[in-house]
């Protein structure tokens, strides 16, 4: 058995010519993986669009139906970011489907990887920072209503706090939200997770890896969650554009490794979300999103899940 890897063409929706969000690095990211061999087709899992009452369980209604039918207000449209477009509905609701079966995956398998995901900056009534729905929070509910988990654990180490999953969760003790972040960066109005871990701008990867395993394993213990979800957003890296971290491609490899194989090593299964990354260079930030992948498929061979 291989790692189980999640993809959908749909992932990638039009977008308009320069556009600074890169909607293609989904697609690249299936064919690299493809191409050097991290993975074969075999292990590639389609997940399926969601009902909208399952994207309900963490959306208002109100919220769920305007975007769907293209009817939200202009500002709030501008706040997520995204020009709104029937296939960018759609692309918004496969990716959730495709995190709710990267977790059920990992629950069977013991780790699994999406090729997308990550979008923690989406709040119960409004989208923002290209994010629309909260497929962490959703997938979560989901996965609690059909009674697989009861006590879960976020570790969010994209460079910008996950604002709208802390909210979400703010008063729920069976999800515990760790978010790592770059403390000068979006969103300028933080929430509070239960655990904040604010970094300083220009940070390296020893200090980082350091700082996170100051916190991980410790985490592990005292929640004790029946899964992890893993947002592992590559904006730390130096050459991200909205970043202001300075790790390494090396610092971003040895930051999969510490997570996933600390998490695995203690019987904790994983499911993995790509998270951000923003890029001029469109190589070298798919290239950065497949480091996941790579280490992801090391630690899965290593303890044979």
């Amino acid at each position: 058995m291989d790692l189980p890897i999640i993809y959908h063409p749909d992932y990638v929706a039009p977008l308009p010519e320069g556009h600074r969000f890169p909607m293609s690095k989904f697609r690249k990211l299936y064919e690299l993986l493809l191409a050097e061999g991290v993975a074969q087709t075999e292990q590639f899992h389609t997940p399926k669009r969601p009902p909208q009452e399952l994207i309900e369980t963490v959306h208002t209604p109100n919220y769920v139906t305007a975007y769907c039918e293209g009817t939200l207000e202009p500002k709030a449209q501008r706040r997520i970011g995204l020009p709104w477009s029937p296939a960018l509905v759609n692309r918004t609701c496969v990716a959730v489907g495709g995190t709710i079966l990267t977790a059920k995956l990992a629950l069977s398998q013991g780790l699994a990887c999406n090729t997308a995901g990550g979008t923690h900056h989406a709040f119960p009534s409004y989208g923002s920072g290209f994010c629309i729905f909260n497929d962490l929070a959703i997938a979560s509910r989901v996965l609690q209503k059909l009674g697989l988990v009861q006590k879960i654990l976020i570790v969010d180490l994209d460079v910008h706090q996950g604002d709208g999953t802390a909210f979400i969760f703010q008063d729920d003790e069976t999800v515990f939200t760790f978010s790592m972040h770059c403390d000068v960066n979006f969103p300028n109005k933080k929430q509070k997770s239960d655990l904040d871990v604010p970094l300083s701008v220009g940070m390296e990867d020893d200090a980082y890896l350091q700082t996170l395993a100051n916190f991980l394993p410790d985490l592990l213990s005292d929640v004790k969650p029946d899964l992890v979800f893993y947002d592992a957003g590559v904006d730390p890296h130096i050459g991200d554009r909205l970043g202001k971290l300075a790790l390494t491609d090396a610092g971003i490899f040895r930051r999969e490794m510490q997570v996933l194989s600390t998490c695995v090593s203690s019987g904790y299964p994983v499911a993995c979300v790509i998270g951000g990354g923003y890029a001029d260079d469109m190589k070298s930030l798919v290239w950065r999103h497949s480091l996941l992948h790579r280490a992801a498929s090391e630690v899965y061979r290593q303890f044979r899940l």
